[in-house]
This record gives structure tokens, C-alpha cells and sequence, in this order.
């Protein structure tokens, strides 16, 4: 029995969906930002703990709390929640960074630091490409978020 149907116009096509890495490519660069934030403040709990005592350890061990919170919240949120811990471990791991840039320079608070401190050299890596992957994990969930 021959169909009746004309020939298939534009709107009639079947559409096929390319996936582009959804979801699962963002929990990828989510689980790697929770690594470089948990990282930051285990090098900082590891200094406090070991080397660095009066106000700037208390920060050190704030600091590891706070990356420790931030790492939670790059895991555990989803959505526009997921939005704003990217963008705060972002802000927050760059800000250490810049903090020991400038101690490693200038001077940060009065205090001055050197490569030969303990693991500067190590932290100076970890928060680099910490700061990276970040970056990209925020710009990924920003632009989900926006669609």
C-alpha cells in the first residue's frame, strides 16, 4: 500500500542532537577545581601547622578552611549555586596567588618572602594552575547557567 504522504518539507526532518560534552565535561573541571582548591589550603594548613605562627598562620588555617568550603560548594551545587562557588573559588584562589606574588615582591602586610620559604615554589605552581583551571570551570558553568 503506497503512502499518501508528499515529500518531507523542512520542519519535517528528523533532528538529531550532537551532545557537546554537557555535563559530564563540567563535573570533570568541577572535581579538578575542588583538587587545586583543596590543594591551596592543604599547602596552607601543612605551613600552619609546621612553620608559620602568630596572625599569619591563624590565616593560613583560615585559608584552608575557606578553600576546604569553596571545594564543597564546586562539588555539591548545581545551577546558578554552582555559578557563584566557581566564580568565588575563582576570586579566591587568584587572591592568594596575588597575596603571594606580592609578599614574593614587594612585601604584603609587612611581611616579605622569599622562593627559599617552604613549598613557595610548590604554591606558586599549584595556585597558578589552580587559578587556570578555575577560569575555565567558571566560564563552562557560567555559560551553561546562561542557557
Amino acid at each position: 500500500m503506497a503512502s499518501t504522504a508528499g515529500p518531507l518539507g523542512p520542519g519535517d526532518a528528523p533532528t538529531v542532537r550532537i551532545a557537546r560534552g554537557g555535563s559530564r565535561s563540567t563535573m570533570i573541571w568541577q572535581v579538578l577545581s575542588a583538587l587545586a582548591l583543596l590543594a591551596m589550603g592543604g599547602i596552607h594548613l601543612y605551613l600552619a601547622l609546621t612553620s608559620t605562627g602568630g596572625v599569619l598562620g591563624v590565616l593560613f588555617v583560615l585559608n584552608a578552611i575557606g578553600g576546604l568550603v569553596l571545594a564543597l560548594a564546586v562539588l555539591l551545587t548545581r545551577g546558578r549555586l554552582l555559578a557563584v562557588a566557581a566564580v568565588l573559588g575563582l576570586l579566591f584562589l587568584a587572591g592568594t596567588l596575588l597575596s603571594l606574588v606580592l609578599a614574593l615582591t614587594v612585601g604584603l602586610f609587612g611581611l616579605r618572602s622569599s622562593l627559599d620559604y617552604e613549598l613557595a615554589p610548590t604554591t606558586l605552581v599549584v595556585e597558578s594552575v589552580g587559578t587556570i583551571i578555575l577560569l575555565v570551570t567558571t566560564v563552562l558553568v557560567v555559560r551553561r547557567t546562561a542557557r
